[in-house]
């Protein structure tokens, strides 16, 4: 790769490293203004009339807690930046085999964090349904549990929380395992109901919740792997050259815009389609004969947004590097990944 390739990489890494770096400032103050009542970036534009907003002046801390939402952005972009140069001759490529470890990481800790969380709010309300608790807890202990926020705040968040930390140290994601048990769940429904003539509104509850992760999570992992389905018209005749040139437009103009869009648009407000049913805590319509999880299916969709955001950068990373090669250096990387991957499998196999 010649001085200008070069050159050219590390303003791709600037670009790719500060959309991210954005989101996640974004993130973190969507975090503050919804859960802390900080103002938010808006109320100090609007605070100075800058881009056509308008709104009642700040004053005193919620001035000083605006400028410093602001300063979240800057900090970020900042540390991209001095990432960036402190990282000079990191190739793209690898830049994109990072985002996608940190990519899987995510959708492996979400996994364990839907089962985990999926399998003990069933037990408490198959407990609560069949009157258990009162057998085994005090009536307080049942009251406590059939309230929403209690169980959400003292339950699911330290499950969840555990389960990054599973997700850290395991290396496999469970995307068979959670097929599997959708459909062991709608199995136990059918038997449940014919033979035994017993059915709740919890069990259905736990096969949407289930199935719609499946669906959400494992979509940034079969991006990575070529795991969706594509309809090849053109593409599969392409040059590699070609190839890359698609994948990289493709992540560019239509990928990372798209997931930009979820994130923003579901994000905006305390009553956007994404925050307002986690803030309100929301539940299914069948309250404590369901399961109290209908909050966690909106934060599916910021979980798939951000996955995908990372695998389509990477996707744009990786496909630069190649573009940015001359023909022989493609052709040795080319044949040096086939060879791990036949590696892999010999050992896979032999295992």
């Amino acid at each position: 790769m010649d001085s200008e390739s070069k050159i050219t990489a590390h303003y791709l890494r600037i670009l790719s490293y500060s959309v991210l770096a954005f989101t996640l400032a974004f993130l973190i103050n969507n975090v503050l203004t919804v859960w802390v009542d900080w103002p938010g970036v808006k109320k100090i534009f609007s605070h100075y009339e800058l881009f056509g907003f308008k709104q009642k002046a700040l004053q005193g801390s919620e001035l000083n807690y605006g400028y410093l939402q602001i300063g979240i952005y800057l900090i970020c972009i900042a540390g991209v930046i001095l990432y960036v140069f402190k990282t000079y001759s990191q190739t793209l490529e690898h830049d994109s085999e990072i985002l996608s470890k940190f990519s899987a990481y995510l959708v492996r800790s979400s996994f364990w964090a839907v089962f985990l969380v999926g399998v003990a709010d069933f037990i408490i309300s198959f407990m609560v349904v069949e009157r258990l608790w009162e057998a085994i807890f005090s009536p307080e202990v049942k009251a406590f549990m059939v309230k929403a926020p209690e169980r959400i705040t003292f339950i699911h968040f330290p499950i969840i929380l555990g389960s990054f930390i599973i997700g850290y140290f395991t290396k496999s994601v469970g995307f068979i395992w959670l097929a599997v048990l959708v459909v062991l769940s709608e199995f136990v429904i059918v038997l449940s109901r014919f033979i035994f003539s017993y059915e709740q509104a919890f069990q259905g509850d736990l096969v949407r919740f289930w199935y719609a992760a499946l669906y959400l999570f494992a979509s940034a992992y079969a991006l990575i792997h070529e795991g969706h389905v594509r309809v090849d018209v053109l593409y599969s005749s392409f040059s590699e050259r070609k190839k890359a040139w698609t994948n990289s437009i493709g992540s560019a103009l239509l990928g990372v815009p798209l997931c930009l869009i979820v994130i923003f648009y579901g994000l905006n407000g305390k009553a956007s389609i994404i925050n307002g049913p986690v803030v309100a805590f929301e539940v299914t319509q069948q309250g404590s004969n369901g399961l109290y999880l209908l909050y966690l299916m909106a934060v599916y969709l910021a979980v798939f947004a951000v996955t995908m955001l990372l695998q389509f950068t990477s996707y744009f990373m990786s496909s630069s590097h190649k573009l940015l090669q001359d023909e022989d250096e493609m052709n040795i990387s080319n044949v040096n990944k086939a060879n791990d991957v036949s590696i892999e499998n010999i050992e896979s196999s032999s295992k």
